[in-house]
């Protein structure tokens, strides 16, 4: 089998239309895996709903699309592990950005 890309995690980041912060800039565009290193994407995207749970409108915020991902010749089936490594190291980075910055992140173990 050849190397393919496989998504690890999929989901969502939003920030404040009057926030100066940009993810592009300050997510990391690698997160290692130990056994492979991880692609960080982050692409600006219409809101996927028009208000959050508590009826705020999500017209407030700017969104992005994340996506990690990895180039393997492993069965994306099999990459549970390194899905759970990637929450992991990833948490932190997410937990450490500005007040109002919040994110949904799912585990997406499919071949693009």
């Amino acid at each position: 089998m050849s190397e393919q890309a496989v998504r690890l995690l999929q989901g969502y980041l939003w920030v404040p239309q009057e926030r100066a912060w940009d993810p592009q800039l300050e997510l990391p565009a690698t997160l290692d895996l130990g056994e492979a290193e991880a692609v960080l994407l982050v692409d600006p995207i219409r809101p996927p709903f028009a208000f959050f749970d508590d009826g705020t409108p999500t017209a407030s915020q700017r969104f992005y699309q994340l996506t990690a991902l990895v180039l393997t010749d492993r069965d994306p089936n099999a990459l549970h592990p390194w899905a759970a490594v990637l929450q992991e190291r990833l948490a932190p980075v997410l937990e450490a950005t500005p007040a109002g910055v919040g994110w949904l992140l799912f585990e997406d173990l499919r071949a693009l």
